[in-house]
């Protein structure tokens, strides 16, 4: 049987853009892959087209897994649908505290939402499934960079764009960097209305079998002076320690 070059050199592409996830230039493509650039350009936009991969254009053009491949292939992890395993659980969750609940994965230097759920009585959010926000001003990207090994996480910190959201907006690494290392000591995120004045989240991540952070759930409802947010962080933590063991993840290792 003769396999067809494009197709391969696509799903290498894939891969090569996988284990990346703070992204992967051209240059860098056809200098792993060794093919032209008129070749690669070809697939990769193609790939970008289809919603495989996400093209961030910066000083350098980056390419980043998309949703499209995260729905066919990354959400699952040794044959587990992740997304239709995690999905019920949070549809309950949100009906349990009354508020929005997502669930979201790392792109590049930004968060994607794979999963949404809503209460009876929802709030209206901006985020939606598909939908991207930066990592360092909401409660599911503070989530993943936390508890992500420290090479990868430096890797992403390098490449954000500080842009003032909000007068709560973190607008430096320093003080992103001081923020992560609280939302280790306590196991949960906040996005204190640091992306919407009106809006608060609370994250905390998800692990795979391997004791790799996966993604990150969150919850999110209007602001209130009066609401129990640390209790509702513990809460959000408690379900990602209980999602995170549903994939098999082991108690014992959480946050290695």
């Amino acid at each position: 049987m003769k396999l067809n070059r494009t197709t391969l050199r696509s799903v290498e592409m894939l891969k090569l853009i996988a284990k990346r996830p703070e992204g992967v230039t051209l240059d860098e493509i056809c200098e792993v892959m060794e093919i032209p650039k008129t070749s690669a350009y070809d697939i990769v936009m193609t790939l970008v087209e289809t919603g495989m991969l996400n093209l961030t254009k910066g000083q350098k053009q980056t390419f980043t897994i998309g949703l499209t491949a995260y729905r066919i292939g990354v959400s699952y992890t040794n044959h587990m649908d992740v997304l239709g395993t995690i999905e019920p659980i949070l549809k309950a969750f949100s009906k349990e505290i009354g508020k929005t609940v997502f669930y979201g994965v790392l792109s590049g230097h930004e968060v994607v939402y794979l999963c949404k759920f809503e209460p009876e009585n929802p709030i209206i959010t901006t985020a939606t499934v598909g939908t991207k926000n930066p990592v360092y001003c909401t409660s599911l990207g503070k989530a993943i960079l936390a508890f992500t090994d420290e090479d990868s996480r430096n890797k992403v910190l390098a490449r954000i764009t500080f842009r003032k959201k909000t007068e709560q907006t973190i607008l430096s690494r320093e003080g992103l960097e001081k923020e992560l290392r609280a939302v280790k000591e306590r196991g949960y995120a906040m996005d204190a209305r640091e992306v919407e004045d009106h809006m608060e989240c609370v994250g905390a991540p998800v692990y795979n079998q391997e004791g790799r952070v996966l993604g990150a759930i969150s919850a999110s409802s209007l602001y209130k002076p009066e609401e129990d947010y640390q209790g509702l962080g513990e809460k959000v933590k408690a379900k990602a320690e209980e999602i995170s063991k549903v994939l098999g993840y082991s108690a014992g290792e959480m946050g290695s």
